[in-house]
């Protein structure tokens, strides 16, 4: 009976996550285009803790004065958390780079703040609306907007 109760709870440490997890998004869609530091830097915090803590894809387009986290140029604003440290939406923007999520520039950024593409940092690209309005679309993604 032991070896019975035994395979019973084991099997359900073994099938439970995958049941709870399976309805959850593979990732996130976040539109940035607030120019409040504080809050890009929720958006990126949410962002970083959906790939560090979750393991989910994320996807991040910065459009109006949000673009300005794309330019290398411009430095980041730094935002005191309450553990007393103060880093900036940049510094976690290219954390995020760094950890896999695709991080896209509005395409009408640019040519209205009289910019061109060397401005961004590695591994930010243009994004391309039919493709950003299909991933919008796409039902496995949670969309947030800040």
């Amino acid at each position: 009976m032991k070896k019975i109760i035994a395979k019973i709870a084991l099997s359900t440490m073994l099938v439970l996550p995958s049941i709870l997890g399976a309805d959850q998004a593979k990732g996130l869609n976040v539109l940035v285009n607030s120019a409040n530091p504080q809050t890009q830097a929720m958006a990126m915090v949410l962002s970083l803790m959906s790939i560090k803590k979750h393991n989910k894809e994320v996807r991040i387009v910065l459009c109006g004065a949000a673009g300005d986290l794309a330019d290398k140029n411009i430095e980041g604003v730094p935002v005191k958390r309450p553990n007393g440290e103060s880093p900036s939406a940049k510094d976690h923007l290219e954390l995020l780079i760094k950890l896999g999520a695709k991080v896209e520039i509005c395409p009408l950024y640019l040519p209205n703040a009289s910019k061109d593409e060397s401005v961004l940092l590695e591994g930010i690209t243009v994004a391309k609306p039919p493709l950003v309005a299909a991933r919008l679309l796409d039902k496995d993604y949670q969309n947030l907007s800040f």
